[in-house]
């Protein structure tokens, strides 16, 4: 699939289909626990499947877990039934521990499962790109750290933070390739610690190496879409461009109808309904208010996508997520 044109696409057509970080919630379809979801690929390639029959996204995406890459490095992870994984404590403190610390080969931990998963996945959906999802290169760094310790050390020993990004970043790469093979469209590489960095430290600690990263993997047929849901994205924007990532996603902590007029037009824009708050915490009138509210604002930019905020939860009832879809079909055929 040529990906450059599947954006050329999205942005000259009138009505768009949402796009949403929509995979976990696949959980309640198949009557599975997320710790069963993550640890089988056939489950997950499945839970893929029956969410792309269920809705019209104009994607399908797998899951936002930031654990697998950490995992796959050494860190402890704590999993449950109900909740995304998530990293436990650090595994490096001093510049000789970076200096040690070995690169991973793709296979590690669960990173082999979740490749296997997006191949069985491309090979069931045929209707749409198949996004799988990537860390980003500071947010690896910053859990292999701890995230607290990361932002500090960016400041008081920026060797050391430079020595893990090398290392993040290259296993990165290399993972990216391997959903390439199998068969991914492209990824989400998700970078939400950069969002908590200053301008000058988000220049420094992470965009030059989502740029290495992009430009090692995209081109015409794999697209990179790079996620920030920081608070702090509109005032790294131009940083952000000059990754040359296919297409950006951003949090709903900031303002989208403010950051679009900021973006080329050939650039594709999502985001940026509260996952946590209205998706998975609303109503199902909530979030039709919220996604006719987001799209009256932003929908005069045709490049602009409505999607989640960032990951929509495991627990998330499907009326809700219905209600998205709903609201935007009734937004646009309202248009019409």
């Amino acid at each position: 699939m040529n990906m450059r044109k599947w954006i050329e696409d999205i942005i000259a057509s009138p009505v768009k289909n949402p796009l949403p970080v929509l995979s976990f919630p696949s959980i309640s379809l198949m009557g599975v626990g997320v710790r069963e979801l993550i640890a089988d690929s056939g489950t997950q390639a499945k839970g893929m499947k029956l969410i792309a029959d269920r809705i019209p996204s104009a994607a399908s995406v797998s899951m936002m877990d930031l654990s697998v890459e950490a995992e796959a490095f050494g860190s402890e992870i704590r999993f449950s039934d109900s909740e995304v994984p998530t990293v436990i404590g650090r595994i490096i403190e001093t510049q000789e521990q970076a200096e040690a610390l070995s690169v991973p080969e793709v296979g590690a931990g669960r990173t082999g499962l979740y490749v296997e998963a997006i191949g069985r996945a491309a090979g069931l959906i045929t209707d749409r790109p198949v996004l799988a999802g990537v860390i980003g290169p500071f947010s690896l760094a910053g859990r292999l750290l701890d995230v607290s310790e990361a932002m500090l050390l960016c400041y008081d020993e920026p060797e050391l933070v430079a020595a893990v990004l090398e290392k993040a970043a290259a296993f990165i790469t290399e993972y990216i390739k391997a959903y390439k093979t199998a068969g991914a469209n492209g990824v989400v590489m998700a970078e939400p610690l950069a969002g908590l960095l200053s301008p000058d430290l988000n220049r420094e600690f992470s965009t030059p190496y989502v740029r290495r990263i992009v430009e090692a993997v995209q081109d015409d047929s794999f697209a990179v879409c790079y996620h920030n849901c920081g608070g702090g994205t509109p005032y790294m924007l131009e940083d952000i461009l000059s990754t040359g990532a296919m297409a950006l996603h951003f949090g709903n902590a900031v303002d989208m109808a403010a950051i679009l007029p900021q973006i080329p037009e050939d650039v594709l824009v999502m985001g940026n309904i509260d996952p946590a708050g209205v998706i998975r915490g609303g109503t199902p009138a909530l979030v039709r208010e919220r996604v006719l509210e987001l799209l009256g604002r932003c929908s005069g930019h045709p490049n602009y996508l409505l999607s989640s905020g960032c990951d929509i939860p495991p627990a998330t009832s499907w009326e809700n997520i219905d209600a998205f879809f709903a609201a935007s079909e009734e937004f646009y055929a309202s248009r019409q």
